[in-house]
């Protein structure tokens, strides 16, 4: 009997003492994609917590992360830079208990064509005076779109959507396009779409501009919050206002061919602390 009630305390405490190890080692990181290539979004997730008010911060290269919930569980989006040097980049998360996660991601090189691209007759054809002002306006537009404001929390709680009901896809995101003698990568991915074709917030957020650019044409840019911005370029009509908040599947323009263009087709941004990675591949992070 005494062996009995000797055993029965022993099962007990390993039980117990199972449970909190099991407890203690659920909580890890995941990422997402596998292998993560420059250009690419990536999303850290904290497994075995629910809730944001456990995660102190999470951390990228020494750089901290803005947190939220996705799937019931704290996450954050990695952006990583076209152009960032390939190798390994330390992740960390610290929870409020004191806990600490580190892994390593690994930034593998990005395969990138070079394309030849015209100049429009509209925008002065193919000569090296338009190429010097393409250009130069350019720099110019992007110098003006860096740094928009945005909200310190996420604006979204549903997956992003496309932002057209047909999907085909005319020109990847990381290509160079060679235009006079210039090499301008392209920071977005176009899809075919008629002049006049219904465009959609990919999500929830607060218009931030609204307007049209020589370039861009008319343009639309999207604040999800923390950092995070869908841009929607050569609309031939915008349907929206500055601090107008928009939901997800809202029509907020039509497809056209205005700015910088050989042809109607709407091409797509995003950017994530003004770093613009690949589209596709951010969508694939919410399937």
């Amino acid at each position: 009997m005494k062996n009995s009630i000797l055993s029965f305390i022993i099962f007990v405490f390993i039980v117990l003492s199972g449970a909190k190890t099991a407890s203690g080692q659920n909580i890890v990181l995941s990422v997402s994609p596998a292998t993560v290539f420059q250009g690419d979004p990536v999303m850290v997730q904290i497994n075995g917590v629910t809730e944001i008010s456990l995660v102190k911060k999470i951390t990228f290269g020494g750089k901290k992360l803005g947190v939220f919930i996705y799937n019931n569980k704290p996450a954050a989006l990695i952006a990583i830079d076209l152009n960032k040097k390939t190798g390994a980049y330390e992740l960390s998360a610290e929870l409020t208990d004191g806990t600490i996660l580190k892994q390593s991601i690994n930034v593998e090189k990005r395969d990138k064509e070079e394309k030849p691209l015209g100049i429009p007759e509209k925008l002065g054809g193919n000569t090296q005076a338009s190429a010097d002002k393409l250009v130069t306006s350019l720099v110019a537009t992007n110098k003006k779109l860096s740094n928009i404001r945005t909200n310190s929390k996420s604006l979204w709680k549903e997956k992003f959507i496309p932002p057209l009901k047909s999907i085909f896809i005319t020109d990847v995101y990381g290509n160079s396009r060679s235009t006079g003698g210039y090499l301008i990568a392209h920071k977005g991915v176009d899809y075919r779409a008629q002049i006049g074709t219904e465009v959609y917030a990919i999500n929830r957020g607060v218009i931030r501009i609204a307007e049209s650019f020589r370039d861009h044409g008319r343009t639309i840019y999207i604040d999800h919050g923390q950092g995070l911005m869908s841009s929607y370029l050569h609309l031939s009509k915008i349907k929206v206002k500055v601090g107008q908040v928009v939901e997800r599947g809202q029509v907020i323009g039509l497809a056209g061919d205005t700015g910088y263009t050989l042809g109607a087709h709407l091409h797509l941004g995003i950017r994530l602390n003004d770093i613009a990675i690949d589209p596709v591949k951010f969508f694939d992070l919410f399937k």
